[in-house]
């Protein structure tokens, strides 16, 4: 029985380009271990999928949705050989460097791109035993730079006379909603801020909320697919608020599921705030803004 794990040096797990990944590979038997040889490998790759209604599309989408390789990078760790009983470590360092003219852009865990970087550590054995291997994400964020985001406040009044996706405009009671996202460009370890005020409505109100939304376009110079799907959804206010109250809006963004906007090639990641009036009939109305996420 024996058992190969990755440990990283830095607990996070989260590198820059240019940084060294350092860590030890763990190798733990009951006896003496005979192999072929451990090989390590660190890769970044950007996974594009196109959504069940793209498919079929466009020809030109097969190309242009194969797997990007940013990173890839092998190391052997040991030779053929024997390995004692017990726990054996060691060690490696690989440097973070993209392929060719590529960029390392930030993980992002999205629904039609997703963008991994992997460290996986294999140990081949003779043909009588299974091979043994362990795989390990971390996370590439950008270098810090000294230039932050420019504030750029959305005011907005929200009425039946501003909404463009109503198909029935009847059933819209008369109201107003105004307020403010405190700036259209942010700083994607900062929240989100605003305020919001329903100044009047005809109607009992069920519910106000806040929807956070990715937009994944995959494709080339011959078509693109467009998705939005929602990431988050946060209500700020329950039941028929009071008219006149000034509404905080909050709003953190989950890591994983979001990075600085991103436009290439082959693929963009955009970002919107949704803000959703539901009415006491369930009917609802939407009003959309796109947002800009950088790293500062």
């Amino acid at each position: 029985m024996a058992i190969v794990d990755i440990r990283l040096k830095k607990v996070n797990k989260i590198y820059s380009e240019g940084d060294i990944v350092a860590g030890v590979v763990v190798v733990t038997s009951k006896g003496d271990l005979q192999h072929q040889g451990i090989n390590l490998a660190i890769e970044g790759i950007v996974n594009l999928q196109l959504s069940a209604k793209s498919v079929g599309l466009f020809e030109a989408f097969y190309n242009s949705i194969k797997p990007i390789h940013l990173l890839n990078y092998t190391l052997e760790i040991a030779k053929p050989g024997k390995l004692p009983s017990g726990k054996t470590e060691m060690a490696f360092e690989v440097p973070l460097k993209a392929k060719g003219n590529k960029v390392l852009y930030e993980t992002y865990h999205g629904v039609f791109v997703n963008i991994q970087y992997q460290i996986k550590v294999e140990m081949k054995r003779s043909l009588l035993s299974k091979d043994l291997s362990k795989m390990c994400e971390f996370i590439v964020e950008y270098k810090s730079q000294e230039e932050t985001a420019k504030l750029k406040p959305i005011p907005f009044t929200i009425t039946p006379e501003t909404l463009t996706n109503i198909k029935e405009k009847g059933r819209v009671p008369k109201f107003k909603v105004k307020g403010k996202i405190d700036s259209s460009v942010m700083c994607i370890t900062k929240p989100l801020t605003g305020e919001l005020v329903l100044e009047s409505c005809e109607t009992p109100v069920k519910s106000i909320e806040i929807q956070l939304v990715r937009v994944e376009t995959c494709g080339c110079a011959e078509g693109y697919a467009k998705e939005s799907t929602e990431i988050q959804n946060i209500q700020i206010a329950d039941g028929d608020v009071c008219r006149g109250l000034h509404i905080p809006i909050y709003m953190v963004f989950p890591r994983l599921f979001t990075c600085p906007t991103l436009v290439t090639n082959n693929f963009k990641v955009e970002f919107e705030i949704n803000i959703v009036v539901v009415f006491r009939d369930d009917y609802l109305i939407t009003e959309n803004f796109p947002i800009k996420l950088t790293r500062f």
